[in-house]
């Protein structure tokens, strides 16, 4: 309910034949989840690029125009949520290049040192650039001076020092490259054994008719051209997804290194029963990542589940400025209880994460006020205490709660009976992976990979840590 904000999807499919830009057009629409701010298309036919994009979903973004005008047999699409340098038109991709080159990026440089350097170096403006910006010129540059994309990409790729997914189209060939630490989600899949497509998460093959082939490894290039399909491994796979997609952020149908991300989460569910069983007289999940993990909470212990609040599905970003009263409302624009089922009861309310800690309490406040007896806030993940910086649009370290309060605090401003965040290893134990495959940054403070110039963004918590097996209040 109080969560981190979505980072970003790709998209990329090479398919002679095929209505490219549509089927991108369904890939986005099925990563829409990733981001909500901005979408764009970019097709190639072999001899140019086109590209549209602009502010809003995926729905409303495009129609039939834009759709038949974007032609050619490869397209790469992107759905955004500002991770860096802020919400605007300027900064929606796919970024374009020179007519050469089309980048969409999933993922978030903390540092970009070495990307201006590079550029200012060779008298290219960086001013008011993106980090996605900045790797589309700098590979820019090395199609200019003759070499191939291949080459480019090799070339250029030292210097994306962060997380990213890239989805980049030339006006032949559409390549796909991941970071070595496979910090985001990238899979290939392929439609009638024949058209490449490449996807941030898996659910967006069902949509376009794909079957998924496998994973994008980390630190491995994809090219796709007329000539067939190519892959560079640039540098050794260190894999370290982030463990947020399994909590959060990727949707329920999607399969990441192997795991349903649905059973995961249910695993997570009767993982927390073990740890803090509750006695309650219903489990009542917070729409709608955390149904699979009260549908696991609820096995495990028995407690039957009700879906006892109702989200407005309709519920997006919007361009209307809500006035002081509007904003006060906070989570009852988005929930309506059902105070029938929940009046008298002793539940247990389970959700995905707690960052800032407001609407968690607009929450609890909202169940008391339906009659809740008592209400048990039970969270699917263990604190988050540190910021993120590849690709989450986490709040400053001040801004999230467990980083200034222990859970007993937590619990006495949530207003909550009681509060207990799942464990760390029993987060790694729901998913039935090694621990050593996983980023836990924002738990443990633990950067895999070098956050250069942020590092000063980053204390230790002020207050004796919490026990990361999980505390009991």
């Amino acid at each position: 309910m109080d969560n981190l904000s979505h980072k970003c999807g790709v998209f990329g499919i090479y398919g002679k034949d095929l209505d490219v830009s549509r089927l991108a057009f369904y890939g986005l629409f099925a990563l829409q989840h990733r981001g909500q701010e901005s979408s764009g298309i970019a097709t190639a036919d072999g001899n140019r690029i086109d590209c549209y994009k602009n502010m809003g979903l995926v729905t409303h973004v495009y129609n039939e125009e834009t759709i038949q005008n974007l032609k050619g047999h490869i397209a790469i699409g992107h759905n955004r949520y500002s991770t860096s340098e802020g919400s605007h038109i300027k900064h929606a991709q796919p970024v374009v290049v020179n007519d050469q080159l089309a980048l969409a990026h999933n993922g978030n440089l903390p540092s970009i040192k070495k990307l201006k350097e590079f550029l200012e170096g060779k008298d290219i403006s960086t001013d008011d650039c993106s980090d996605s910006e900045l790797m589309a010129k700098t590979l820019g540059y090395y199609l200019e001076h003759g070499l191939s994309i291949k080459e480019a990409v090799m070339k250029s790729y030292p210097m994306f020092t962060g997380a990213f997914c890239l989805t980049i189209l030339t006006k032949d060939s559409l390549v796909a490259v991941r970071d070595t630490y496979g910090i985001r989600p990238l899979c290939m899949g392929k439609i009638n054994g024949d058209a490449t497509v490449f996807a941030s998460e898996s659910c967006a093959f069902h949509t376009v008719g794909a079957e998924f082939i496998r994973e994008v490894n980390p630190g491995e290039m994809i090219i796709v051209t007329k000539d067939g399909v190519e892959s560079v491994q640039i540098e050794p796979s260190k894999t370290k997804v982030d463990i947020f997609e399994f909590v959060y952020f990727a949707r329920p149908d999607s399969n990441i290194l192997g795991k349903s991300i649905y059973e995961v989460r249910r695993n997570c569910g009767m993982q927390l029963a073990k740890e803090y069983p509750v006695q309650a007289d219903i489990v009542v999940p917070v729409p709608e990542t955390a149904y699979p993990v009260a549908t696991g909470y609820s096995k495990a212990s028995g407690i039957p589940m009700e879906m006892a609040l109702v989200k407005n599905r309709y519920i997006h970003r919007t361009f209307i400025q809500p006035e002081q009263h509007s904003r006060d409302l906070g989570v009852k624009l988005k929930l309506t209880p059902l105070t029938e089922v929940l009046k008298g009861k002793k539940i247990v309310v389970m959700d995905d994460s707690i960052v800032r800690g407001t609407t968690s309490r607009q929450l609890v406040k909202m169940l008391f006020e339906a009659g809740c007896a008592e209400v048990h806030m039970l969270v699917s993940s263990p604190p988050v205490k540190y910021p993120d910086f590849y690709g989450i649009d986490t709040p400053k370290q001040e801004k999230l709660i467990a980083a200034h309060k222990t859970v007993e605090e937590i619990r006495q401003y949530l207003g909550a009976t009681s509060l207990y965040f799942l464990s760390l290893p029993g987060l790694i134990a729901s998913t039935g992976l090694s621990e050593d495959l996983f980023c836990t940054s924002c738990f443990t403070g633990v950067y895999p990979l070098d956050i250069g110039e942020r590092k000063g963004d980053v204390k230790e918590p002020e207050y004796h840590q919490v026990k990361t097996e999980g505390t009991l209040f």
